[in-house]
């Protein structure tokens, strides 16, 4: 059974429950959380093993694939921090300690003692001025102003054409740009030249998207490792791992940076990219942020506060990120949120709770943003019937979803709560074919079935980090003719 602190956080009386359980049969007790990163209380956790009665076995909450191998294989990590946590090797030996008891195995309670006290005394942790600045924040719910009618007035001066059409964001990772930061990363490639090897690429894809005829750019994101990843690399309150590799989907893997404490923004994380893109074009070309919400989805978070406390962090942090690009002349900000869906509850009495927040969070970074300034946001593989409410609630002006596999059938749940622009994906780019200009025509008008023209973008379903140039240039192209083709017959 799964005995770890968030499950038994969830139901106050779930391991009385249990107890009585082990009395008719042999229980395994999960005390031991698989799913995170923190060194366990083994004390607190000894005492709920005690209460289940004599003749129980203990074991982790679930299968160990869900966390890093060992702490062991991570040399760069800070060394108070180092000590916070349990990976799978060290889970193990915690689920031993357990099992033994704390006179068998003293030393394991010596060394979780104080992992858990200098994690709560540590300034790592805890930060006053960060704590201060959420506090300053409304309670409830905040609204951006003006409200979106006014701010989509003022946006027209941004002078774009009918159905404009844009990319999600990230273009192709070349294998000669993952060899560029192996050796930065490594000391054979200077600052200077993986710099240069990066503006480079940036403008090659500004000029591919400028010859393939888009209308909103992006910079193609070539300075990113990862989504999240590059953020918490830049973050205070976050650490990353060397080997903490963990499975994504599928064959893919991913490190998720971890969570260590309050979060802030020491500098601007994105502004001299934008502003060196922008530079490159007389079209707008978009700042690109990751949302709170998934930068936390896709990280280890911390078991001491609520995510929501983390969300407001972020949201503050990437507001300061938001002002910064504004001031480098960026008209046009996509704070990416494809993880909003994946954190919903499965308890349906949960998920309002949880969709409050994370929508606040989201409102947070856009709070202060300037009316004339275009707010996107993307959402990939949602139900998107199930959060509508909620999608609309984030109040941004333009919002691209997934849609190309379901046939624009998920535009049928847009109705009059949901206010904002919006850009169903109308090819599907974790398939390499390459979509027909009539087939994406065909989807553009579907689309005009339930968004009027004036409210709708053309774009893939999502980034196109994972795919080659080859597909992609055909790809873009045809979509910029399929565009072409429903323009002309409007």
């Amino acid at each position: 059974m799964d005995l770890s602190v968030g499950t038994l956080a969830l139901d106050n009386s779930y391991l009385e429950r249990v107890a009585k359980l082990a009395e008719a049969t042999h229980l395994a007790a999960g005390l031991v959380d698989g799913r995170n990163v923190w060194a366990a209380n083994l004390r607190d956790l000894r005492e709920k093993l005690e209460s289940l009665g004599e003749g129980v076995s203990v074991t982790t909450s679930v299968s160990l694939q869900h966390v890093p191998h060992t702490v062991e294989a991570e040399t760069s990590l800070p060394v108070d921090v180092a000590t916070w946590f349990a990976f799978a090797d060290e889970k193990i030996r915690e689920v031993v300690a357990l099992a033994a008891g704390p006179l068998d195995t003293p030393e394991a309670y010596a060394q979780a003692d104080r992992a858990v006290r200098t994690r709560a005394e540590s300034s790592r942790t805890h930060d006053q001025a960060v704590q201060d600045r959420t506090a300053q924040l409304p309670e409830g719910q905040v609204q951006r102003q003006p409200e979106f009618a006014e701010r989509n007035k003022a946006q027209e001066a941004l002078g774009l054409p009918q159905l404009p059409t844009t990319t999600i964001g990230s273009f192709p990772q070349t294998a000669e740009i993952r060899a560029a930061r192996a050796a930065h990363r490594k000391g054979e490639l200077s600052d200077a030249d993986y710099t240069e090897a990066l503006r480079n690429e940036v403008k090659s894809v500004i000029e591919l998207q400028e010859r393939l005829g888009l209308d909103v750019l992006v910079h193609g994101e070539p300075e990113r490792n990862d989504m999240v990843q590059y953020f918490a690399e830049l973050l205070d309150g976050f650490v990353v791992t060397e080997n903490g590799w963990v499975q994504s989907y599928g064959s893919r893997c991913t490190r998720p940076p971890i969570v260590v404490g309050d979060i802030s923004r020491p500098k601007a994380m994105t502004t001299e990219w934008a502003k060196f893109a922008q530079s490159l074009s007389e079209k707008h070309v978009k700042g690109m942020l990751t949302g709170p919400v998934t930068i936390l989805a896709w990280s280890f978070v911390r078991d001491d506060v609520h995510q929501s406390v983390s969300a407001d962090q972020l949201g503050v942090a990437l507001a300061d990120e938001v002002r910064d690009l504004e001031e480098a002349g960026i008209d046009i900000i996509q704070i990416d949120e494809p993880a909003l869906r994946e954190l919903l509850p499965l308890r349906e009495k949960d998920r309002k709770a949880y969709l409050d927040w994370a929508v606040r969070s989201f409102r947070v970074v856009s709070l202060q943003a300037k009316p004339a300034t275009q707010i996107h946001t993307h959402l990939c593989y949602s139900e998107f019937g199930q959060i509508i409410d909620a999608v609309a609630g984030l109040d941004a002006d333009v919002t691209s979803i997934e849609a190309a596999r379901s046939r624009m059938e998920l535009l049928e749940d847009i109705d009059e709560k949901f206010h904002s622009e919006i850009g169903p994906g109308i090819y599907d780019i974790h398939s390499p074919r390459i979509p027909s200009v009539a087939e994406m025509a065909e989807l553009i008008r579907a689309a005009l079935k339930n968004v009027p023209v004036e409210r709708l973008w053309v774009n893939p379903d999502c980034g196109l980090k994972t795919r080659g140039y080859e597909e992609t240039e055909a790809s873009l192209r045809n979509m910029v003719l399929a565009r072409d083709e429903v323009r002309s017959s409007l």
